[in-house]
Protein backbone atom coordinates (compact mmCIF):
# COMPACT_ATOMS: atom_id res chain seq x y z
CA UNK A 1 0.00 0.00 0.00
CA UNK A 2 1.18 3.32 -0.81
CA UNK A 3 -0.51 6.30 0.14
CA UNK A 4 -0.74 9.47 -2.14
CA UNK A 5 0.77 12.41 -0.19
CA UNK A 6 3.64 15.08 -0.32
CA UNK A 7 6.44 13.38 0.81
CA UNK A 8 8.81 16.22 0.14
CA UNK A 9 9.57 18.01 3.68
CA UNK A 10 10.54 21.43 2.35
CA UNK A 11 7.28 21.58 -0.40
CA UNK A 12 5.10 20.95 2.75
CA UNK A 13 6.66 23.90 4.57
CA UNK A 14 6.94 25.91 1.96
CA UNK A 15 3.04 25.47 1.16
CA UNK A 16 2.02 25.28 4.37
CA UNK A 17 3.10 29.55 4.87
CA UNK A 18 1.63 30.00 1.03
CA UNK A 19 -1.57 28.50 2.16
CA UNK A 20 -1.49 30.87 5.27
CA UNK A 21 -1.05 33.91 3.71
CA UNK A 22 -3.61 32.83 1.02
CA UNK A 23 -6.40 32.43 3.71
CA UNK A 24 -5.57 34.37 6.52
CA UNK A 25 -6.82 37.74 7.11
CA UNK A 26 -3.64 39.58 8.12
CA UNK A 27 -5.21 43.28 7.78
CA UNK A 28 -5.66 43.79 11.40
CA UNK A 29 -2.25 42.57 12.31
CA UNK A 30 0.67 45.34 12.80
CA UNK A 31 3.22 44.85 10.44
CA UNK A 32 6.15 44.00 12.57
CA UNK A 33 3.65 41.02 14.37
CA UNK A 34 3.28 39.77 10.96
CA UNK A 35 5.27 36.63 10.73
CA UNK A 36 4.63 36.16 14.63
CA UNK A 37 0.71 35.63 13.71
CA UNK A 38 1.79 33.66 10.89
CA UNK A 39 3.69 30.95 13.24
CA UNK A 40 0.87 31.33 15.46
CA UNK A 41 -1.34 30.37 12.88
CA UNK A 42 0.96 27.63 11.47
CA UNK A 43 1.07 25.96 15.45
CA UNK A 44 -2.76 25.65 15.53
CA UNK A 45 -3.88 25.39 11.91
CA UNK A 46 -6.82 27.63 12.25
CA UNK A 47 -6.44 31.14 10.30
CA UNK A 48 -9.18 32.48 11.81
CA UNK A 49 -7.64 32.50 14.73
CA UNK A 50 -5.69 35.57 13.73
CA UNK A 51 -9.17 37.59 14.84
CA UNK A 52 -8.17 36.85 18.45
CA UNK A 53 -4.29 37.54 18.22
CA UNK A 54 -3.87 40.77 20.51
CA UNK A 55 -0.41 42.72 21.66
CA UNK A 56 0.60 46.41 22.85
CA UNK A 57 2.28 48.48 20.03
CA UNK A 58 5.86 47.64 21.97
CA UNK A 59 5.72 44.18 22.07
CA UNK A 60 7.84 42.92 19.03
CA UNK A 61 10.55 45.57 19.50
CA UNK A 62 10.70 44.83 23.54
CA UNK A 63 10.80 41.15 22.67
CA UNK A 64 13.30 41.31 19.99
CA UNK A 65 15.68 43.35 22.13
CA UNK A 66 15.96 40.96 25.02
CA UNK A 67 16.35 37.95 22.65
CA UNK A 68 19.37 39.72 20.51
CA UNK A 69 20.73 40.64 24.18
CA UNK A 70 20.86 36.89 25.31
CA UNK A 71 18.23 37.28 27.91
CA UNK A 72 16.58 34.35 29.26
CA UNK A 73 13.72 33.26 28.24
CA UNK A 74 11.28 31.86 31.15
CA UNK A 75 8.65 29.00 30.59
CA UNK A 76 5.51 27.89 32.45
CA UNK A 77 5.97 24.46 31.37
CA UNK A 78 8.70 21.99 29.63
CA UNK A 79 6.78 21.78 26.70
CA UNK A 80 7.12 25.25 26.02
CA UNK A 81 10.51 25.36 26.80
CA UNK A 82 11.16 21.82 24.20
CA UNK A 83 9.58 23.75 21.12
CA UNK A 84 11.53 26.70 21.05
CA UNK A 85 14.00 26.30 18.19
CA UNK A 86 17.48 26.35 19.55
CA UNK A 87 18.97 27.44 16.14
CA UNK A 88 16.91 30.36 16.07
CA UNK A 89 18.21 31.52 19.45
CA UNK A 90 21.47 33.75 17.76
CA UNK A 91 22.10 35.04 21.26
CA UNK A 92 22.47 31.12 22.94
CA UNK A 93 19.55 32.47 25.20
CA UNK A 94 18.74 30.82 28.18
CA UNK A 95 15.36 28.75 28.07
CA UNK A 96 14.30 27.11 31.51
CA UNK A 97 11.20 26.11 32.98
CA UNK A 98 10.84 25.79 36.79
CA UNK A 99 8.39 23.53 36.93
CA UNK A 100 9.77 20.27 37.67
CA UNK A 101 12.36 21.79 40.53
CA UNK A 102 12.83 20.66 43.63
CA UNK A 103 10.19 21.65 46.21
CA UNK A 104 7.65 22.53 44.03
CA UNK A 105 4.68 20.66 44.94
CA UNK A 106 5.74 21.35 49.18
CA UNK A 107 5.62 25.22 48.07
CA UNK A 108 2.19 24.94 46.13
CA UNK A 109 0.64 23.19 49.21
CA UNK A 110 1.97 26.05 50.87
CA UNK A 111 0.87 28.68 49.03
CA UNK A 112 -2.56 27.24 48.58
CA UNK A 113 -1.65 27.77 44.63
CA UNK A 114 -0.83 25.44 41.72
CA UNK A 115 2.37 24.17 41.11
CA UNK A 116 2.67 26.38 37.73
CA UNK A 117 1.98 29.41 39.76
CA UNK A 118 4.46 28.93 42.55
CA UNK A 119 7.40 27.69 40.01
CA UNK A 120 7.05 31.36 38.52
CA UNK A 121 8.25 32.51 42.07
CA UNK A 122 11.68 31.01 40.84
CA UNK A 123 12.10 33.22 38.23
CA UNK A 124 12.51 36.27 39.87
CA UNK A 125 16.72 35.96 40.53
CA UNK A 126 16.72 36.61 36.74
CA UNK A 127 13.02 37.87 35.44
CA UNK A 128 13.82 41.46 35.14
CA UNK A 129 14.46 42.17 31.55
CA UNK A 130 13.78 38.40 30.58
CA UNK A 131 11.20 37.15 28.71
CA UNK A 132 8.00 35.27 30.36
CA UNK A 133 6.01 32.72 27.75
CA UNK A 134 2.84 31.36 29.43
CA UNK A 135 1.41 28.56 27.20
CA UNK A 136 0.24 26.17 29.30
CA UNK A 137 -1.33 27.37 32.65
CA UNK A 138 -3.70 30.30 33.18
CA UNK A 139 -2.73 30.36 37.16
CA UNK A 140 1.25 30.85 35.75
CA UNK A 141 -0.13 33.98 34.09
CA UNK A 142 -2.29 35.00 37.03
CA UNK A 143 1.07 35.02 39.37
CA UNK A 144 3.69 36.67 36.84
CA UNK A 145 0.64 39.39 36.74
CA UNK A 146 0.96 39.92 40.71
CA UNK A 147 4.10 40.01 40.84
CA UNK A 148 4.34 42.89 38.01
CA UNK A 149 1.69 44.70 39.56
CA UNK A 150 3.37 44.47 42.81
CA UNK A 151 6.62 45.89 41.25
CA UNK A 152 8.59 42.71 42.25
CA UNK A 153 9.20 41.77 39.07
CA UNK A 154 9.68 43.93 35.29
CA UNK A 155 9.84 41.48 32.66
CA UNK A 156 11.30 42.89 29.22
CA UNK A 157 7.93 41.32 27.67
CA UNK A 158 5.37 38.89 28.16
CA UNK A 159 4.22 36.26 26.30
CA UNK A 160 0.91 35.12 27.69
CA UNK A 161 -0.69 31.90 25.77
CA UNK A 162 -2.73 29.94 28.18
CA UNK A 163 -5.13 27.34 27.02
CA UNK A 164 -8.09 26.10 28.71
CA UNK A 165 -12.00 26.32 30.22
CA UNK A 166 -10.94 27.84 33.62
CA UNK A 167 -9.14 30.53 33.68
CA UNK A 168 -7.79 31.37 30.51
CA UNK A 169 -9.63 33.93 28.66
CA UNK A 170 -10.02 35.36 31.73
CA UNK A 171 -5.67 35.71 32.65
CA UNK A 172 -4.97 36.90 29.11
CA UNK A 173 -8.13 39.49 29.59
CA UNK A 174 -5.83 40.85 32.49
CA UNK A 175 -3.30 40.54 30.81
CA UNK A 176 -4.44 42.88 27.92
CA UNK A 177 -6.28 45.11 30.38
CA UNK A 178 -4.28 46.25 33.93
CA UNK A 179 -2.23 48.67 34.14
CA UNK A 180 1.08 47.05 34.40
CA UNK A 181 3.27 48.50 31.54
CA UNK A 182 4.69 45.49 29.95
CA UNK A 183 5.01 44.74 26.50
CA UNK A 184 2.40 41.47 25.87
CA UNK A 185 1.31 39.39 23.42
CA UNK A 186 -1.59 37.02 24.34
CA UNK A 187 -4.55 35.38 21.66
CA UNK A 188 -7.64 35.78 23.63
CA UNK A 189 -10.00 33.17 24.50
CA UNK A 190 -9.83 29.98 25.70
CA UNK A 191 -7.56 28.61 22.76
CA UNK A 192 -4.03 28.70 23.35
CA UNK A 193 -1.33 26.45 24.19
CA UNK A 194 2.54 25.47 24.16
CA UNK A 195 2.68 25.14 20.20
CA UNK A 196 1.55 28.19 19.97
CA UNK A 197 4.02 30.22 22.86
CA UNK A 198 6.52 28.28 21.39
CA UNK A 199 6.01 29.41 18.07
CA UNK A 200 5.70 32.88 18.95
CA UNK A 201 9.30 33.25 20.17
CA UNK A 202 10.57 31.29 17.45
CA UNK A 203 8.75 34.01 15.20
CA UNK A 204 10.67 36.81 17.37
CA UNK A 205 13.63 35.07 17.50
CA UNK A 206 14.52 34.77 13.69
CA UNK A 207 13.27 36.64 10.45
CA UNK A 208 13.44 33.49 8.84
CA UNK A 209 10.00 31.86 8.23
Amino acid sequence: MRLDYERDGDAIYTASFATIRREADLSSIAPDLESTAVRIIHACGDVDIVGHIAASADFTSAARQALTAGRTIWCDSNMVAHGITRTRLTADNPVRCTLRDDGIAADAVAAGNTRSAVAVDRWLDDLDGAIAVIGNAPTALFRLLELVLDGIATPAAIIGIPVGFIGAAESKHALATLDHHIPYLTVHGRRGGSAMAAAAVNALASSKE
